[in-house]
């Protein structure tokens, strides 16, 4: 009786060679000669016309003397909108008192009626910047990125009413 000895490579050697090899893992990784068919399926997505829009705050300081001259300071609205929607953004007049339209003001937190006139334009100084699509918001297309608009903000000189916190809040808003 002749007895062989196989060694652990000699056997996966010898499954090798009568041609299929099983990984660990891999139940049905044989191979076949026996013929094939195909089938085919959709991968899908619906892009939609959509946009969104986010904004920093507009400080004209925190050590504001006496308002004789102008004060210019400026932030940014983004914008992200799917590429080739068309859009416009509009500002509102704000919450301080009195504010309607493009006449905006910053009213005293403090307990006290004073206000503090402001403007905000589209470009520095010229076109103010309002919430009247086809009137006084800035359009663009989106191109898929976020697009950068600058919010230009002008306190002209005024009478300065008392100390205090002025404040408005504007709530910008994209159109699509």
């Amino acid at each position: 009786m002749l007895r062989v000895n196989f060694s652990r490579c000699a056997a996966a050697a010898s499954v090798a060679i009568a041609g299929t090899v099983l990984l660990s893992g891999q139940a049905d990784a044989a191979v076949y000669l026996n013929g094939s068919n195909t089938a085919t399926f959709d991968v899908t997505l619906k892009i939609i016309a959509n946009c969104t829009i986010s904004a920093a705050n507009l400080d004209f300081g925190q050590s504001q003397g006496v308002l004789a001259t102008a004060v210019n300071v400026n932030t940014t609205v983004n914008v992200t909108c799917t590429n080739t929607t068309p859009y416009n953004v509009g500002l509102t007049a704000g919450s301080g008192t009195g504010s309607t339209g493009t006449t905006r003001y910053m009213s005293g937190t403090g307990g006290n009626l004073g206000k503090v006139q402001f403007n905000l334009y589209q470009t520095a100084g010229a076109t103010l910047w309002g919430d009247t699509q086809g009137t006084d918001t800035v359009g663009a297309t989106g191109n898929g990125t976020s697009q950068p608009l600058t919010v230009y903000g002008n306190i002209p000189p005024q009478a300065t009413p008392a100390p205090d916190t002025y404040k408005s809040t504007i709530t910008a808003t994209v159109y699509f």
